[in-house]
């Protein structure tokens, strides 16, 4: 049987009774909640241990989530999805320009009615926020409209968002101000300890994101143009600017060489699979990049001090969350890509979260947690009665009994989604093997699947050009070796000694699934496939029994057209399979018995 997956949301909206139930707080206060959310910091190149403050006042007294993801690797879709808790594909703000994504997009599509501020508001919470919010959001339209629901802000603003030394800010209903020749992190920093100081002196609970740009690239300026090739050819990204104090650190560092660093051999898919390997020269100015994004962190790490400096002078330490996190991760040299964002590679997904607060253990989890889940998370803190409509995630548990409960219980797949270019940061163009340049990515659109079980780690993705990629990092952690069978004539590969081919029906069916999910199949995407509730994870979809359902599966994830934009009409079938339960060993698929 075939059912749309929009019938199946009405079918399925009902939101987890746990998920609205408040946490305990010291003496039964709510809790104060401060977001430190920078811009583009990876995970998997270590920049985070090049920030001692943080691990100082945060990680030594928290958990680090090692797991998390976002599901959309670029700015602007990456921030909506954490302030509305939705995927991109439900939010259709999917790029960081007019006319598919960037602020003016978040207005037309009427989240600046309906968002996490507005929702905390509604909880009895002061809300605050300075730093970078959205891009597209700029001194010409800050005010048309105003964003909804913060109490007090003081929002960097483009085109100059990104430029380190020449900042631009707009504070409440004032008309923006320039800094120009001003440090970016530390006005901010700044700006930061005024809103604490007012969320203190508010007489309530305070939700505050502090939203630095570091360690971005520098951008002079970001285009304001409503086309998306245009602004491309117009973009001139160079390695960001650190403090003044901070230049002469790290001199030997340099991007760490582990597998996937500029492999010999080609990899991945569509036009990633014809980069030419870098040069040395090429390299050289990779590790300078490098050492200005842990340069340009310092000051952020400096932030993190004065924060909870601040709250602890107060004495309101003890009963506030601290989130650290980032919008999306980086790559730098991995897989012959220069620096930049937008790919479905671990580099790019897989990035910082780590929790401070009452009762949050100190140590790493390895569930798994994505951005979708930190609006929940939010509104669940403050006890919220509105909000939780339709949100694509789940609360990330915060204390011991949580966590050991997740282990066992929690969904092991995060949704992962792009459209548009994949862009080159720096100096330096795409190389292919051809020996042409080219300014930027050809259409870089996909779906994908991360699954992290007990017993295995995948990455399946289908691009727009419907070529695939699966790649199983627990043997290959390095993503260098795609297993999609690519011929009849090669090899079978096995996953948990089962063949790819009896594995990848049943992540088809998952991806048709989490590729156009809302609110609780987002969640519980198995539910969907196997109503009867008797599967909730891969390896239960394994199990022998299933195989001629699986086998019997014909649609697959697959894309009609290559867009630069959320086009529904070219994003191929939207309908899952599901297996209903019948007599002995009867199944009923496809709509036949």
């Amino acid at each position: 049987m075939k059912l749309s997956l929009s019938v199946l949301w009405v079918l399925a909206t009902s939101i987890n009774a746990l998920g609205q139930q408040p946490i305990p707080h010291n003496g039964g206060e709510k809790p104060n909640i401060v977001v430190i959310l920078t811009d583009d910091q990876d995970l998997h190149m270590d920049s985070i241990d090049y920030m001692p403050l943080l691990k100082k006042h945060v990680i030594d007294h928290g958990t680090f989530y090692k797991h998390h993801y976002c599901s959309t690797a670029i700015c602007c879709p990456s921030r909506v999805t954490l302030w509305t808790g939705r995927n991109a594909h439900n939010t259709n703000v999917t790029d960081v320009f007019p006319p598919y994504g960037g602020y003016p997009k978040f207005v037309v599509q009427g989240f600046n009615k309906n968002w996490l501020p507005l929702w905390l508001q509604s909880a009895g919470y002061s809300t605050y926020y300075t730093g970078k919010l959205f891009n597209a959001h700029t001194i010409e339209n800050w005010n048309s409209p105003h964003p909804s629901g913060w109490t007090s802000s003081d929002f960097l603003l483009d085109p100059h968002t990104y430029q380190y030394l020449n900042a631009s800010f707009q504070r409440n209903d004032q008309p923006p101000v320039s800094y120009e020749g001003q440090y970016s992190t530390d006005i901010l920093a700044e700006k930061a300890y005024g809103l604490l100081n007012e969320g203190i002196e508010s007489g309530k609970p305070f939700f505050l994101t502090v939203a630095p740009v570091a360690p971005h690239s520098n951008v002079n300026p970001f285009p304001a143009t409503g086309n998306p090739d245009d602004a491309l050819k117009e973009i001139h990204m160079t390695a960001p600017i650190p403090a003044e104090r901070h230049k002469h650190l790290f001199p030997d560092a340099k991007v760490p060489r582990r597998s996937n660093f500029n492999p010999e051999k080609p990899g991945g898919a569509s036009w990633i699979k014809r980069l030419a390997r870098l040069t040395d020269e090429v390299i050289e100015y990779n590790d300078d990049f490098y050492r200005a994004r842990l340069q340009a962190l310092q000051a952020v790490d400096e932030l993190v001090e004065g924060v909870v400096t601040r709250l602890e002078q107060a004495g309101i330490l003890d009963n506030t969350y601290i989130f650290y996190t980032t919008d999306n991760g980086y790559h730098i040299s991995q897989h012959r890509l220069n620096p930049g964002k937008e790919c479905g590679f671990e580099e790019d997904i897989n990035i910082p979260l780590i929790i401070r607060g009452p009762g949050v253990p100190v140590g790493e989890s390895k569930i798994v947690t994505a951005h979708t889940d930190l609006a929940p998370t939010f509104l669940k803190l403050a006890g919220a009665k509105w909000g939780w409509e339709g949100l694509d995630g789940s609360p990330v548990p915060l204390d011991k009994k949580g966590l050991r409960e997740a282990e066992k219980e929690r969904q092991e797949h995060v949704n992962v989604e792009f459209w548009g270019r994949g862009i080159p940061e720096g100096k330096n163009r795409f190389s292919l093997d051809d020996g042409k340049i080219v300014d930027y990515g050809p259409n870089n659109t996909y779906k994908a699947l991360r699954v992290v079980g007990p017993d295995y780690s995948l990455y399946y993705s289908v691009w727009c050009t419907n070529e695939h990629e699966l790649y199983d990092l627990t043997t290959d952690p390095g993503q260098l070796r795609n297993i999609y069978p690519s011929s009849s004539s090669a090899p079978e590969t096995t996953i948990l000694g089962i063949p790819v081919s009896k594995v990848l029906p049943r992540l088809d069916a998952l991806l048709m699934v989490t590729k156009s999910c809302k609110g609780h199949t987002c969640v519980h995407p198995w539910s969907v496939i196997h109503p009867a509730g008797n599967v909730k994870t891969l390896q239960g979809a394994l199990n022998k029994r299933f195989d001629k359902f699986y086998a019997s599966v014909s649609a697959s994830v697959s894309f009609d057209k290559c867009e630069l934009g959320y086009i529904l009409e070219s994003e191929g079938p939207q309908e899952a399979v599901v297996f209903r339960e019948g007599s002995g060993d009867d199944w009923l698929a496809n709509g036949e018995l």
